[in-house]
């Protein structure tokens, strides 16, 4: 599940995301993985890798470390971000 920060901000949001996720296990979900980050931090990754080596993003089905991937991937990932903030 991808979440914008904007999202997660205040004690409220984060119960409704507490409740979304214990709603999910107790309807018999067995995995779950949030992708909270948005198109300025994926672009500081490009500009300053070193910074941002543990930075994991989901691809096409997998999960992988943002400043490993080539170029080409990262800017479709960010432009998936960027309309996501839309």
């Amino acid at each position: 599940m991808k979440f914008h920060p904007t999202a997660l901000r205040s004690e409220e949001d984060l119960h409704k995301l507490r409740s979304l996720i214990q709603t999910y296990f107790d309807y018999g979900g067995k995995h779950v993985q949030f992708n909270v980050v948005d198109h300025k931090v994926l672009r500081k990754a490009q500009e300053r890798p070193e910074e941002y080596r543990n930075l994991v993003v989901r691809v096409a089905g997998y999960s992988a470390l943002f400043t490993e991937l080539s170029r080409k991937i990262q800017d479709e990932i960010i432009l998936r971000t960027e309309f996501m903030a839309v």
